[in-house]
C-alpha cells in the first residue's frame, strides 16, 4: 500500500526488529514496524484462554509486513480466512528521533466482534502519518476463538479472551512504545463500532488502569445493548453444530471444540429466529464473566462498571455518524418479511433490555410509541425500508452513544467532546457502498468516517482542493489534536471553539459535514423518546 524506501532496525528488550522506512500516498515519510508479537500463539491448550506475553526472540525479526487476520468468516462474503496465530501489532512512527517523544494513538478495529484485522488493506496509516504521532494497530481474537465462555472455573475459559488480548497489547505498548519514539505517558485508545465498544471496555476495566490517558469510542460503547452478550449455551450449540453428541458438560464440550481445526470451528450459524427477535446480532461477544479469575476484565454489569470506572478521570471524545442504520440494508433487503410482518409481532420493536423488565402491556405501549415516532400514520412495510433503517440507527447505535454521554456527564470529572460525522461523498464513503451497492447513493453509513481516517484498498490520491481531501485533513487534525493535547480544537476546523459537553446542553454537538459547525443534535428529540422507555436507574 505505502511505498517502502529502505529498511531500518531497532533493538527492543525482547530482541532486534527490522522495519521499513515508507512514504505515504501523499508523500509523507514514516517508519513502519509490522507483525510484532505481543502474545504467544493462542493455539492448542491456549485456545479460548487469556493470552500469555510473547517470548523474546533471537536474531533479527522481520517486521516489514502485516500478520494475517485472526481466523474469521466474512459477514457479507462467508469467506473463511486468517490464522489462529494472530496476536501481533503494528507500529507506525512519523519520526524515530525527536526532541520530545510523540503522542501515541492505539486503534482497535470493529467488526461485530466477529471479523476484522489490523491490516493495511483496511487500516493503512497514510493519513495519520501527516502528523507527528505514533500509530499502533493491533489484532485481537474474534468470534468463538475470542469470546467463547464456559462456567466451569477449573477450565479457566470464562470468556472475553479477545478483550484480554487488547489488555495485553496495551501493556506491551505502555512498556515498549518509547523504543519507537512514542510517549508512554501520552497514549490515546480509539476504535470504531465493536472497536469503540472495546475502547469503552478498556476504559472501564481495572486491568487497564494507568495504561492510557485518553479515549475515543467511535460508533460503539458499552451502553449499546449489543455490547454485552447475555448468558446462553452457545458453546454447547457450537459443539453440537460440529458433531458433538454428548451432554452439556463444559469439560467435554471444551475437549470437542479444542480438537477441531480453527477454520472449521469458525464456520457456524448459531443465531435462531428467537435470538434475532431479541435483537441479537452475533453469538460470541463480550460477556459478564461467570466467575472472577486473575485476568477477569468484565466482573459485573457493564453499566455499573461505567459508573465507577477509573476512566471517569480522563478526557474522552465520543460520537457516531448520521445514518448508522444503513448498515442494516443487506439484512433487511434479504428478508423483507421481517418488515412486512411487524404488525403481527409488535413486541419485537421494543428493545430487549426494556422488554425483559416490563409487563406485556408496557412492552406493547413502548412498541406503539416507537412505531408512531417513526412511521406516523403509515403502515410499516418493506416499502418503507429507509424508515426501518432510521429506527435501527437509534436502536443499535445512537441511543447507546446518548446514554454514554449522559453517564459521562453524571459520573466523570473530565471533559467529554461529542461529535457527529455527516460528510456525504458520492464515491468516497466506502462503507455505504459496501452495504448498499448502487441501491442507495446518499447517506453516511456506519463506519463511513473510517474512509477519512485510514487509507484502504479502495482509496486513491485525492486532489487537495476536493471536499474529500479536506475531510481527511479535518478528521486527522481533530483526532491527533485530541491525542496530543486532550483538546480537539485545531487549525483544520478554523476558529470554532468546540467546548466539552455540558449537563445543561447535552444536545450540542460538533457536526462534521461539508462544513464543520456546532449544532443541536438532529437526533436529540427522538432520543428523548427512547429515554422514556427505560426506568431512570437503568439508563446509565
Amino acid at each position: 500500500m505505502s511505498e517502502s524506501l529502505e529498511t531500518c532496525e531497532i533493538t527492543l528488550p525482547l530482541g532486534r526488529i527490522k522495519g521499513s522506512k515508507c512514504s505515504t500516498l501523499y508523500d509523507d515519510d514514516y517508519f513502519s514496524f509490522e507483525c510484532l508479537p505481543y502474545g504467544k500463539p493462542p493455539i492448542g491448550e491456549l485456545r479460548f484462554k487469556a493470552p500469555q506475553p510473547a517470548d523474546p526472540w533471537t536474531g533479527v525479526l522481520d517486521c516489514t509486513s502485516c500478520a494475517s487476520k485472526p481466523v474469521q468468516k466474512g459477514l457479507l462474503t462467508g469467506i473463511i480466512e486468517g490464522s489462529e496465530d494472530c496476536l501481533y501489532l503494528n507500529v507506525y512512527a512519523k519520526k524515530i528521533k525527536s526532541e520530545q517523544p510523540l503522542p501515541v494513538m492505539v486503534y482497535i478495529y470493529g467488526g461485530a466482534f466477529t471479523i476484522g484485522g489490523a491490516t493495511r488493506e483496511a487500516y493503512g496509516p497514510d493519513y495519520f502519518m501527516s502528523k507527528n504521532i505514533v500509530l499502533v494497530t493491533l489484532n485481537y481474537r474474534v468470534d468463538c476463538l475470542g469470546f467463547l465462555s464456559l462456567k466451569d472455573p477449573s477450565l479457566n475459559v470464562p470468556g472475553n479472551a479477545g478483550l484480554k488480548d487488547q489488555v495485553l497489547a496495551l501493556k506491551w505498548i505502555k512498556q515498549y512504545i518509547s523504543h519507537f519514539n512514542g510517549d508512554a505517558n501520552n497514549i490515546t485508545v480509539f476504535g470504531e463500532s465493536a472497536g469503540g465498544c472495546s475502547t469503552h471496555y478498556m476504559m472501564c476495566t481495572e486491568k487497564t488502569r494507568g495504561l492510557f490517558h485518553k479515549a475515543i469510542p467511535m460508533s460503539g460503547t458499552l451502553h449499546n445493548y449489543w455490547s454485552n452478550t447475555p448468558p446462553a449455551d452457545f458453546a454447547f450449540r457450537l459443539a453440537k453444530h460440529h458433531g458433538y453428541t454428548g451432554e452439556n458438560v463444559d469439560s467435554y464440550v471444551l475437549d470437542h471444540l479444542r480438537n477441531l481445526p480453527s477454520h472449521k470451528l469458525i464456520n457456524h450459524s448459531l443465531i435462531t429466529p428467537e435470538d434475532r427477535r431479541n435483537g441479537m446480532l452475533f453469538p460470541f461477544g463480550p460477556t459478564v464473566e461467570p466467575y472472577e479469575s486473575e485476568d477477569c476484565v468484565v466482573p459485573e454489569d457493564p453499566l455499573q462498571m461505567a459508573r465507577t470506572a477509573w476512566s471517569n478521570e480522563i478526557p474522552v471524545m465520543l460520537g457516531g455518524v448520521s445514518f448508522e442504520g444503513l448498515f442494516m440494508y443487506p439484512g433487511l433487503k434479504a428478508n423483507p418479511t421481517s418488515m412486512d410482518s411487524l404488525l403481527q409481532d409488535l413486541h419485537r420493536f421494543t428493545p430487549y433490555d426494556v422488554r425483559v423488565v416490563n409487563t406485556e402491556e408496557q412492552n406493547l405501549n413502548c412498541a406503539k410509541k416507537l412505531i408512531k415516532l417513526y412511521f406516523g400514520d403509515a403502515t410499516p412495510s418493506s416499502e418503507l425500508i429507509l424508515i426501518f433503517m432510521d429506527y435501527y440507527s437509534y436502536k443499535i447505535f445512537w441511543h447507546g452513544f446518548h446514554r454514554t454521554l449522559n453517564a459521562r456527564l453524571a459520573y466523570s470529572k473530565s471533559p467529554t467532546y461529542y461529535y457527529r460525522f455527516d460528510f456525504d461523498s458520492p464515491n468516497f464513503n466506502f462503507y455505504r457502498q459496501k452495504f448498499c451497492g448502487d441501491d442507495i447513493k446518499t447517506g453516511v453509513a456506519h463506519a463511513d468516517e473510517l474512509s477519512y481516517c485510514f487509507r484502504n484498498l479502495q482509496s486513491w490520491k485525492l486532489e487537495s482542493v476536493s471536499d474529500e481531501y479536506r475531510t481527511i485533513q479535518r478528521m486527522v487534525g481533530i483526532w491527533t489534536a485530541f491525542a496530543a493535547n486532550s483538546n480537539p480544537n485545531c487549525s483544520e476546523i478554523g476558529h470554532l471553539d468546540w467546548q466539552p459537553a455540558k449537563y445543561q446542553e447535552p444536545q450540542r454537538v460538533l457536526n462534521i459535514s461539508n462544513e464543520v459547525t456546532i449544532i443541536d443534535l438532529p437526533e436529540y428529540e427522538k432520543l428523548l423518546v427512547w429515554d422514556s422507555l427505560y426506568k431512570a436507574e437503568d439508563l446509565f
